[in-house]
């Protein structure tokens, strides 16, 4: 059995003009796990996921997906590791010009040509895909603009899985959502995740999301890591930044820049 990670990255540094955004940020996701990185806004959380993901390219450091580097990869190799993900993004992120089943089969039609499946194909596996985040086949003939906040995030979710990808990323899952149907997203992440056997790697900032979905989480400050441990240690972490994020207090070494009139 390999033992090289799924995700793994190194010094990774990325700035935008003047402003630091990565600033030497280390972490690794082992296969078939599921990391979760918490952290306030601004704290570098989301351009960490789309250095990943090649939507912005890092400044230097190295960013390894299952071994191979991939911030040097041409637009052919980068196709091809795309394929690989799936993605849940955090609004959603669904085309309302087309009707729900089809937003869930778009990977399955829109692929490289070897991955494509024909249009009947498409449409049974998104219906089955909808099935598995409890959707009936009817709601597949809706548009997007036709469902509620949750039922939307359901349909994302039925997305990103639809592929069966091997890794999947998750961008603030419960954003918007009052905590029961945060609650309820939760446990379908979980399931599908463990159906699938994918590697996972989320950002939020619900710690409630956090300890449901993750084995292991991540703090992020000010660009870098600066806790790593078990979902069950996150209330006895021993970082003063930790502690004062979970617990949600004004007071700690974690400053808020706040103009002052």
């Amino acid at each position: 059995m390999t033992t090289t990670p799924m995700i793994e990255l190194k010094n990774v540094h990325k700035k935008f003009g003047d402003k630091t955004v990565l600033n030497g940020l280390d972490l690794v996701v082992p296969r078939g796990s599921s990391l979760v990185v918490i952290g306030g806004s601004g704290t570098g959380k989301s351009v960490m996921l789309k250095c990943i993901l090649g939507l912005i390219k890092p400044d230097h450091g190295s960013i390894k997906i299952d071994g191979k580097e991939i911030t040097r990869l041409g637009s052919t190799k980068r196709d091809e590791l795309m394929a690989r993900f799936g993605m849940l993004f955090q609004g959603a992120a669904l085309f309302d010009s087309v009707r729900v089943w089809e937003n869930v089969a778009f990977g399955l039609q829109q692929g490289p040509k070897n991955r494509r499946v024909s249009h009947r194909q498409a449409k049974d596996i998104a219906i089955e895909n909808l099935a598995r985040v409890g959707l009936s086949p009817e709601v597949g003939e809706l548009h997007p603009s036709e469902l509620s906040g949750g039922m939307q995030k359901r349909v994302g979710l039925a997305r990103a899985i639809a592929t069966s990808p091997e890794i999947i990323f998750f961008d603030e899952p419960t954003t918007g959502l009052d905590p029961i149907m945060g609650d309820v997203i939760d446990d379908l992440i979980v399931k599908c995740v463990q159906e699938l056997g994918a590697t996972t790697l989320s950002i939020t900032h619900d710690m409630a999301s956090a300890r449901k979905i993750a084995d292991t989480i991540a703090m992020i400050y000010k660009g870098r890591i600066v806790w790593t441990g078990p979902a069950d240690s996150i209330d006895n972490s021993g970082n003063a930044m930790v502690d004062q994020f979970v617990n949600g207090r004004a007071e700690g070494p974690i400053q808020m820049e706040i103009l002052r009139s």
